[in-house]
């Protein structure tokens, strides 16, 4: 299939999920019902009107207000949108081969709402990073069988292994934690989907994210200090976006 036909399905698929991901990374927080519950406005509580919930296009017939008690609505959603489209339309651009593209789409909309939650709240839970994995364990076996589904499992357990250590290290040396309990997790699921040998690339990545955003702070002559947290699961989820895309690096 034509890379731009799998492009504009997986976009236009994408600000459908988008929609879902918005939704997801703001209740999630607050344990609500992710599923069943209806989609209202936040500030009056009235549920929202079929023709309110089209992505994108309800924002901006609506003007960014509540069509009831004309509360504004947060730009976010229309950007998590917009947003998860464009995964889509990297995702069918980066490949000739449809059953990568929706792979690959699929991680990175994981990613998308795992960045989110990470980058917002400082968490990474277990309802988000053990699908991922299990999901890359699946795509692995979808598309190589069953060795793929093996060495899937592989970089798994070594992603796990690898930021668990360095975490104990870590806060051995330092006598303070460095890492969120949930990094390893989410190391472990990038694992699952590009194998241990994608691993070092996944921390390369995220490092050169990592630092580029303390770099910023520098430009902008705000203070840093060793002590600063940074969602170090946003700069794991580009990292496992760009390796699965694009490979491990020199490799």
């Amino acid at each position: 299939m034509n890379p731009a036909v799998i492009a504009v399905i997986l976009g236009g698929l994408g600000l459908i999920f988008g929609s879902f991901i918005a939704a997801v990374s703001v209740r999630l927080p607050r344990e609500q019902d992710i599923v069943a519950q209806r989609s209202r406005c936040m500030a009056c509580e009235q549920p929202l009107r079929p023709w309110e919930l089209v992505p994108v296009l309800s924002w901006l017939a609506l003007r960014g207000r509540c069509g009831r008690c004309r509360t504004p609505i947060s730009r976010r959603y229309p950007l998590v949108e917009i947003g998860a489209a464009a995964i889509g339309v990297w995702a069918g651009l980066a490949t000739p081969d449809a059953a990568f593209a929706i792979a690959s789409a699929v991680l990175g909309w994981q990613m998308l709402l795992i960045a989110l939650i990470d980058g917002e709240h400082f968490w990474l839970p277990d309802v988000l990073t053990w699908p991922l994995a299990g999901t890359g364990v699946l795509a692995a076996g979808l598309l190589h069988g069953w060795s793929g589904a093996g060495w899937s499992l592989v970089g798994l357990a070594v992603g796990f292994a690898a930021l668990w250590g360095l975490a104990r290290l870590y806060k051995l040396v330092r006598r303070r934690d460095g890492l969120g309990g949930g990094d390893p997790f989410l190391f472990a699921a990038g694992g699952a989907w590009v194998g241990w040998t994608g691993l070092p690339s996944v921390l390369l990545w995220a490092s050169a994210a990592g630092l580029s955003i303390v770099f910023a702070q520098l430009v902008v002559r705000r203070r840093v200090s060793a002590t600063d947290r940074l969602p170090f699961g946003v700069f794991l989820a580009i990292g496992v976006w760009l390796t699965w895309l694009y490979g491990p690096l020199g490799l």
